[in-house]
């Protein structure tokens, strides 16, 4: 057997974008029984939500689309990352340009915005944080499942 593929989302502080992208991610893999050779994780640029569970209303989000059995804590990203994963995906270009700025001379990951892949064309995925309800989190949720279902289309083999 292959040794799995490895994801990383990434945003800002990892409360918003990439739990709701490493969510949607692992619960693809999980329903179209490719937990063998997928693995999916999300870290932040930035240390300041260290420890904490996601933005509780990217939870709710996640609850209302389906998704009931996520989990995470903040974790900054390490050097190791890029290393240890196979693609690592921001949210946003400035997402993109600091990747690109602290990534490892010879590592292996590839950098790339995860909205690259959405059908629709959104390359973008805007950050709701400061937004004062939930829309934003929403508009996220489904840029990540159509951008991470083109993503594992393009990508079976």
């Amino acid at each position: 057997m292959s040794e799995k593929r490895r994801v990383l989302m990434i945003c800002l502080g990892n409360i918003c974008r990439s739990p709701i992208a490493e969510a949607v991610f692992a619960d693809y893999i999980s329903k179209n029984n490719l937990t063998d050779t997928w693995e999916v994780d999300s870290a932040a640029l930035i240390g300041y939500h260290t420890g904490k569970s996601p933005d509780h209303r990217a939870m709710s989000t996640l609850r209302d689309s389906g998704i009931t059995n996520y989990s995470h804590r903040a974790r900054p990203i390490t050097e190791d990352d890029f290393n240890k994963f196979d693609w690592i995906f921001g949210m946003d270009r400035q997402n993109i340009t600091a990747l690109e700025e602290m990534q490892p001379v010879g590592s292996k990951a590839k950098i790339e915005l995860l909205g690259y892949y959405d059908p629709k064309g959104e390359t973008l995925i805007r950050d709701p944080y400061y937004d004062s309800h939930s829309d934003g989190f929403l508009k996220a949720y489904q840029q990540c499942v159509r951008s991470v279902e083109a993503f594992l289309q393009n990508h079976k083999n």
